[in-house]
């Protein structure tokens, strides 16, 4: 079997391990063994289990930008609804998996920090690259006044991704999903509400 093969066994392997019963606490020997691969072929692929947890966080955020395509970059959709498509989207998700696991990206947030500075560095690049979707559907909610232009949408996409991620914590620790539920109900009435001018507005002077 070649080398990519083990590499690609090993990812994905890793990545349900680390997802179930965490990264920090997960060995190499874990990994190889859900994978069925030779343990020498960790090393040879990944070098370390710190490069791993690098690989780990990449392949997991690439499935989330397929998400995050289907939902917060669909103009098919207006802004407010690709918001709120993104976020039912993912509580299905956990709903499927008994409201259990919540998101890698952020129990390695957790997790991996305190013991390494490269995971450290890569979970801020994440954070940077996902925050971006969110600000670009706030900006063209408040183009077409859907939303308060007094906001500024990096805070908002900041505070969207912190909000669900407690959320989500709460949730595993509940195993139920309406931690998720009140986050929405609680931000679409307030933070992602229509301006009441917007309803009311004649555009006259």
């Amino acid at each position: 079997m070649g080398r990519s093969s083990y590499r690609e066994k090993i990812l994905s392997a890793g990545i349900s391990i680390a997802h179930e019963r965490g990264f920090a606490t997960s060995g190499v020997r874990d990994f190889v063994q859900a994978a069925a691969v030779p343990q020498g072929s960790f090393i040879n692929n990944f070098g370390s289990k710190e490069a791993f947890g690098i690989a780990v966080l990449d392949r997991y955020f690439e499935g989330l930008d397929d998400i995050i395509g289907q939902t917060l970059r669909d103009e098919a959709r207006g802004p407010i609804e690709r918001l709120r498509s993104y976020f039912d989207t993912i509580s299905a998700s956990c709903e499927q998996a008994g409201w259990r696991l919540g998101c890698l990206i952020g129990n390695m947030s957790l997790e991996a920090p305190n013991h390494s500075d490269a995971i450290r560095e890569r979970l801020v690049r994440i954070f940077a690259d996902w925050k971006q979707p969110f600000a670009e559907a706030v900006r063209a909610a408040q183009a077409c006044a859907d939303l308060s232009a007094d906001l500024d949408p990096d805070d908002v996409a900041e505070f969207l991704l912190a909000g669900w991620h407690g959320a989500m914590l709460r949730m595993k620790v509940d195993r139920s999903g309406e931690p998720l539920e009140r986050f929405k109900r609680v931000v679409f009435a307030t933070v992602l509400a229509r301006p009441a001018f917007a309803s009311t507005s004649t555009g006259k002077p």
